[in-house]
């Protein structure tokens, strides 16, 4: 999630912020919530559609509803139900197509013209005009919040608004071709201006008092990460569709394990994200539950902090990058670990998009070679072993985190050339600290914005990119800037498999390691389930239903 000026686009995915009283409330909500407090049945909602409430479980967390404040995959799933987007992906289908927008286009190279479907409202009753897109990307952009998205509007000049339908979207780098599909990223939500305030992050309560909601769903009621009920919005016609439920819950869980016992209960109804592999293959054995896959392009892999790794010198930290891409076994991992539900990653952009390669499989190899890693670090004059303070986070990457970590640490330890203190700290503390020098290595995930390649290079290796860790180099960033900006498809694609041999060979910000499907375990009275598992990476509920 997020995007770019075609000069240098950064972004920033996900993570929050939470007080202490909040977070007490909602171990307490939680707990409730665990013992299947949150089931309705009851028809409901005031949309178009109509049947049973549908309660979806999951154990993404939600760090803010506001668009400026969030990039993370809890918080996108609820705004994708309830913000509209000028462009969007119906379910099904990986098109980029007009959504809020009757139509968009490039007026100009560097002018980007969208125009609004007639008589748009909110759920309030406000007028939804070329005044309120304006005013949603001019926030998050003026906001700049360190967990939000404007990472992914760096190449925004300006936004002008001739009438009331009309947006004219100024770049700074002309024929930037990912900036359409930034219109359906977490920066891309329309809010009400009336409603947000154009200069700080608005609490999700005063959010959902304004009902400030122009998508399929509104949002009846919210206690966060919790239980959130969703209703139909009438007033909804863009291309997901009429949803074929009115009313659907979203139960929010603090572990995989009780997600999965009420789900093999049958006490809710889809199990999105996350269970563990163990359970997914358990629950496949299940009468009435189905295991629904779709394709992947969820991303696991090591962030090195350029300034605060081990190493003396830039020459022995890249010594150290590449002892430990030529020490860990990926295989080992997807096998041991996740049971084959994540594979071995190879390159920086998954397998089947456009333009991947397998850069790090071709230069350290696909298995361990402690050899060719104790060379690295002899050539470097680095002693060993090396001490290293590796980092993860157990609770927004499944629970599986702390034993692929495990596992991680004890095939570096195994080498000889590295003596691993392994750590561990909760999301909203980890969000925090990773991006103020505290870890020197540390786990990190990705789910992607839109199905592109540059989705997984320019957020991570531009100038001021996401990861905040102090990786920049101007070789990179030409080719980035090139590759954003070809429009010949095969030239483009050329350009991206270069930059990943480059990032493979010469420089490693970063250490791919798995792949990820996406699942959701459903019951056999749900369909629709796997219309909404497509490479655009959004969960919809349009398409559910119950029968």
């Amino acid at each position: 999630m997020q995007r770019y000026s075609a000069a240098s686009r950064t972004a920033v995915r996900k993570h929050g912020k939470k007080t202490a009283a909040v977070a007490a409330l909602s171990v307490l909500a939680l707990t409730a919530a665990a013992c299947g407090s949150g089931r309705t049945d009851e028809a409901g909602g005031s949309g178009d559609g109509g049947g049973e409430t549908i309660t979806v479980g999951t154990t993404d967390q939600v760090t803010s509803l506001d668009p400026a404040g969030s990039y993370d995959n809890g918080s996108f799933m609820v705004m994708n139900q309830t913000y509209p987007f000028l462009m969007n992906f119906a379910p099904g289908s990986s098109e980029l197509e007009p959504d809020a927008a009757e139509s968009c286009d490039f007026a100009e190279p560097t002018v980007y013209t969208c125009t609004l479907k007639d008589d748009l409202t909110f759920a309030n009753g406000n007028p939804l005009t070329s005044e309120s897109v304006k005013y949603s990307f001019d926030r998050i952009v003026a906001i700049n919040d360190p967990n939000g998205p404007a990472s992914l509007l760096t190449n925004l000049d300006s936004i002008a608004t001739p009438d009331e339908k009309t947006v004219e979207f100024t770049l700074k780098a002309a024929n930037d071709q990912t900036f359409p599909q930034i219109l359906a990223t977490p920066a891309g939500p329309i809010v009400d201006q009336t409603v947000f305030p154009a200069d700080s992050i608005l609490d999700d309560d005063a959010i959902v008092a304004g009902t400030p909601f122009a998508g399929p769903y509104s949002i009846a009621s919210y206690a966060k990460n919790s239980l959130v009920s969703f209703t139909a919005n009438g007033g909804y016609n863009g291309i997901l569709g009429t949803p074929k439920t009115s009313s659907v819950n979203v139960k929010y869980y603090t572990s995989s394990d009780n997600l999965k016992l009420d789900v093999q209960n049958k006490a809710i109804d889809v199990a999105w994200r996350s269970l563990t592999p163990t359970d997914v293959e358990s629950l496949g054995s299940v009468d009435g539950l189905t295991v629904h896959e779709g394709p992947g392009g969820e991303s696991r892999y090591l962030v090195f902090n350029m300034n605060t790794m081990p190493g003396d010198t830039p020459e022995q930290k890249l010594a150290v990058r590449k002892a430990i891409a030529s020490s860990v076994d990926r295989q080992a991992l997807s096998d041991g670990v996740y049971k084959g539900t994540y594979t071995p990653l190879y390159s920086v952009v998954p397998t089947g998009l456009a333009g991947a390669n397998t850069a790090f499989g071709d230069v350290y190899g696909t298995t361990p070679n402690r050899d060719e890693a104790a060379g690295f670090l002899s050539a470097a004059g680095i002693a060993t072993p090396v001490q290293l303070n590796l980092q993860y986070n157990p609770d927004h990457y499944g629970s599986s985190s702390s034993e692929e970590y495990a596992a991680i640490k004890s095939q570096l330890d195994a080498t000889g050339l590295f003596e691993v203190n392994l750590q561990s700290t909760e999301w909203s503390t980890y969000t925090k600290e990773r991006v103020a020098d505290a870890y020197p290595v540390y786990q990190l995930g990705w789910f992607p914005d839109y199905p592109d390649a540059d989705n997984y290079l320019t957020p991570f290796f531009a100038p001021d990119n996401f990861l905040q860790s102090h990786f920049e180099s101007p070789e990179i960033t030409s080719l980035l800037d090139l590759e954003r900006t070809t429009a010949d498809e095969n030239a483009r694609m050329q350009i991206i498999g270069q930059i990943q041999t480059e990032l493979a060979t010469n420089y490693l910000p970063t250490l791919p390691l798995l792949e990820g499907k996406q699942i959701a375990v459903a019951t056999d009275e749900i369909s629709g389930v796997d219309e909404t598992l497509d490479a655009s990476f959004k969960f919809r509920f349009v398409t559910l239903a119950k029968s």
